[in-house]
């Protein structure tokens, strides 16, 4: 790859910040012409695939861990033990926390400047699977959008298929808009995972085939004796525990710079957002949860679980701690010390749950745990729309009414806790009998290229 495309692929702060200012990301059929000079592309077998699952892997992300593991099983009862799985990662150590190299599955390690990495990984690869549920957004960062796209160029370029598996579309620049559009209409098959998703990638112009299931992490499945984790961690809390998910709205989007300070680096080369308006207005989100969590523990006598589904989270959930004046009756839980199976159990064994993440809501969802979301983007809000629960449930986290709202909910909540049963119940299986549907379409994707499948 010639060195000056790669390096200065939005690496500057301008345009990591704006990409709608009209400047455009190189094209990218150009720069695989590039990469590709003295090589050949040869037509993949049609045995048992060499398939690669490309997301958000080893970021101690609790939701990402749980879709990982669940495509894996999809992908194993499809194509059967034979099929060899690769999962490329920027942090090999986090992802080895919970998956463990066999061999018919690998762990690829791969720069953060990854455009000859994953090229490479394609290339070697018989079928390319995106499997990270924010895949065409840039809620987070822009850079996570242009990954997947690269990774579905490289693919069509290549000749070989590409399937976004359950996966979902929100916000997008204008700019972004058009790079979606046109590098996701070389995939051979995109599947969403809700109908407004499917909605909003047509209204953007992608002519790909796309298909509506639901979310991966809804056929996870838990580890006998994780159910009950939580009390017997925290025996002192038989009284009740109400989770308290946070995220810190004010660290996104993460943007690519060549420069910066130490501590606001995520991975070189991308840093999160930062200003001192920013930081005030995290000090002032700890604030709030912290007093909604001390007026949680005086009113109802619950204690407190901060849960951490991802990293991240652990030091806004820390100054949530901090500013709490009952803060010996909480726990943190993070993602970087329990697995999937382990946070799943604690958020299943709540009283109540308020999320700002959306697979903590996905994954409280089988035991019809009462919860309330304080959101940021459009997943909390359409799956609470899908559940019947958006307009009584689900608060903006820049609301000017929020922490009064947030206090009505959970006290209605917590005084009457089968006000929600139903809903969550049925929304429960819908979402359930929607996911399950993934396999039926893999194997279906699979029979329609040639491979002999199992399922």
């Amino acid at each position: 790859m010639k060195a000056s495309t790669a390096l200065h692929l939005g690496l500057t702060t301008q345009d990591a910040a704006e990409p709608s200012s009209g400047r455009a990301l190189p094209d990218l059929s150009s720069t695989v012409r590039d990469v590709t000079k003295g090589s050949s592309v040869h037509p993949s077998p049609r045995g048992a695939p060499r398939v690669l699952l490309f997301g958000y892997n080893g970021a101690n992300n609790t939701g990402s861990e749980a879709r990982l593991l669940a495509i894996i099983e999809d992908v194993r009862a499809v194509f059967g033990p034979k099929a060899h799985i690769t999962v490329p990662t920027l942090n090999e150590s986090n992802l080895r926390r919970y998956l463990h190299e066999e061999p018919q599955l690998s762990i690829a390690p791969i720069p953060s400047i990854y455009f000859l990495s994953l090229w490479n990984l394609v290339r070697k690869h018989d079928l390319v699977l995106l499997v990270e549920g924010s895949c065409y957004m840039d809620t987070w960062t822009s850079a996570l959008l242009w990954a997947f796209l690269w990774a579905s160029r490289c693919a069509h370029w290549m000749g070989k298929p590409c399937l976004a598996y359950a996966v979902d579309a929100g916000k997008l620049s204008a700019f972004n808009q058009g790079q979606v559009r046109r590098e996701a209409s070389n995939t051979d098959l995109i599947v969403t995972r809700t109908r407004a998703a499917a909605s909003r990638l047509r209204s953007w112009g992608v002519a790909a085939p796309i298909e509506v299931t639901g979310d991966c992490a809804f056929t996870f499945e838990t580890e006998p004796g994780d159910e009950d984790l939580l009390l017997r961690l925290w025996p002192e809390a038989r009284s009740g525990v109400v989770g308290i998910s946070v995220v810190d709205f004010n660290l996104w989007p993460v943007v690519m710079r060549p420069w910066g300070r130490r501590e606001h680096c995520y991975r070189w080369p991308y840093y999160f957002s930062h200003s001192r308006k920013r930081d005030r207005a995290t000090q002032a989100l700890a604030s709030g949860f912290a007093t909604l969590a001390d007026r949680i523990v005086e009113k109802h006598g619950k204690s407190i679980a901060l849960i951490c589904m991802e990293e991240l989270d652990e030091p806004l959930a820390c100054e949530v701690q901090r500013h709490m004046v009952h803060a010996d009756r909480t726990r943190v839980f993070s993602s970087r010390e329990y697995n999937a199976s382990q946070m799943t159990g604690f958020l299943r064994s709540l009283d109540l749950l308020v999320t700002s993440r959306y697979h903590a809501a996905v994954l409280s969802l089988a035991a019809q745990v009462p919860q309330v979301a304080v959101g940021h983007d459009l997943r909390l809000e359409e799956l609470y729309r899908d559940l019947s629960l958006r307009e009584g449930y689900f608060i903006e986290h820049d609301s000017p009414g929020l922490w009064a709202t947030l206090d009505d909910r959970v006290d209605r909540l917590l005084n009457h806790p089968s006000q929600a049963k139903e809903a969550l119940r049925l929304g429960y299986e819908d979402n359930l009998a929607r996911a399950r549907r993934n396999r039926r379409l893999l194997k279906r994707f699979a029979e329609d290229h040639g491979w002999e499948v199992v399922a």
